[in-house]
C-alpha cells in the first residue's frame, strides 16, 4: 500500500499523472478565483522541512521495495512556488539525494510566484530539476482577469513568465474557455492571443470553464451577472485564440483536460491549420443550444 497520506483534496496537471505527489504547501495562496472551489476548504499554509522530508523517506522505502523509481516529482498544492526559497531549497536537495534519476520536479504558480522569487533563486531551483512550471493565465484579458478576482494583470503574467523561463524552466500556461461569459468573449480571445504570443511558452493548453455549484462564478450566472458560452461559443473561442497564435517557439499544445469536451493536441505554429479545421468540423456538428456538462465540483 502506497505509504503517504495526502491533505484530500489533491490535483495535478495530466501531464503529471504517473508523477510523485509531494505537498510542500496546502491549499492556494490567492484561493479567491471566482470559478474555482479546488482549495475553498483548505486554509493556505506551507508545511514543514521535517514534514515534508519524512513523506521523501517514507515514498523512497516503497518504491525500493517494489523496484521502481519514479521520473517525475510534482509539488502541491495550488501554487508551491510560493513556498519560501529556503524551503523549497531544501525540499529540492532532499529529492536530488533520494532521487538522483529524476528527470524533472514539476509545480504550479502564479505570476505572483515567479515575481516573488529573484532570477538567481530560480536559477538555483533549475538547477535542482525544478525545471517544470504551470501557470494559470486564464486569460489575457485584464477586464477578465479583474473579474474573476486572479490578483494579477496580463503585464505581471507576461514578467513573471518570461523571468521563469530566462532562469532555464519549462513553462506550460493554461488559458480557460468561457472564463470571460460572453459579453468579454472577444476581449477574453484577443487579449489572450497577445499574450500567448508574446509569452511564446513551451506548452500551452485550454481548460473549459464550468459553473460550479457554490462558487462565486456560479453565483453570477445564476443571477445573470454573466452568461454562460455554449459548447458551440467555447470551441469557437479555442479556433479564434489558435488561429491568432505566432509564436517566436514552437508550442507544444494539448486540450487533454477531463473538462475538455474533445481531446486535442499538437504543436503550434506547425500543426494549426490541421488543429484549426479539426475546431471548425466540431463547431459545425456541436447543437447551438448545448452547454458543456456542469458537474457539482471538480
Amino acid at each position: 500500500m502506497f505509504p503517504l497520506k495526502y491533505h484530500e483534496p489533491v490535483f495535478r496537471p495530466p501531464s503529471e499523472a504517473n508523477s510523485l505527489l509531494i505537498q510542500v504547501t496546502l491549499g492556494c495562496s490567492n484561493n479567491l478565483c471566482t470559478y474555482c472551489d479546488m482549495y475553498r476548504r483548505k486554509k493556505y499554509s506551507e508545511r514543514s522541512f521535517s514534514q515534508i522530508s519524512s513523506e521523501l523517506e517514507l515514498a523512497k522505502e516503497y518504491y525500493r521495495r517494489i523496484g521502481y523509481e519514479p521520473k517525475r516529482i510534482f509539488l502541491c498544492d495550488g501554487d508551491a512556488l510560493g513556498a519560501s526559497f529556503d524551503l523549497l531549497i531544501q525540499v529540492l536537495h532532499k529529492i536530488n539525494d533520494l532521487f538522483p534519476n529524476l528527470d524533472r520536479v514539476g509545480i504550479y504558480a502564479t505570476a505572483n510566484n515567479m515575481l516573488g522569487k529573484s532570477e538567481l533563486e530560480l536559477k538555483e531551483l533549475a538547477s535542482l530539476k525544478l525545471t517544470m512550471v504551470y501557470l494559470g493565465l486564464e486569460s489575457g484579458s485584464d477586464k477578465v482577469l479583474h473579474m474573476i478576482v486572479k490578483r494579477n494583470t496580463s503585464e505581471d503574467m507576461i514578467k513573471g513568465a518570461s523571468k521563469t523561463m530566462t532562469s532555464g524552466m519549462k513553462l506550460s500556461v493554461i488559458a480557460m474557455l468561457g472564463i470571460g461569459g460572453a459579453k468579454l468573449s472577444q476581449d477574453h480571445i484577443t487579449e489572450t492571443i497577445r499574450v500567448v504570443n508574446e509569452i511564446s511558452p513551451h506548452y500551452f493548453s485550454f481548460l473549459t470553464t464550468m459553473a460550479i455549484k457554490g462558487t462565486p462564478f456560479h453565483t453570477m450566472v445564476e443571477r445573470n451577472i454573466l452568461q454562460e458560452l455554449t459548447s458551440k461559443e467555447m470551441l469557437t473561442e479555442m479556433r479564434d485564440i489558435l488561429k491568432g497564435i505566432n509564436p517566436t517557439r514552437d508550442i507544444l499544445f494539448r486540450a487533454n483536460h477531463v473538462s475538455n469536451q474533445f481531446p486535442l493536441g499538437g504543436v503550434l505554429p506547425k500543426d494549426k491549420n490541421s488543429i484549426v479545421a479539426t475546431v471548425n468540423q466540431w463547431i459545425a456538428t456541436t447543437p447551438a443550444g448545448q452547454f458543456p456538462p456542469k458537474p457539482t465540483s471538480m
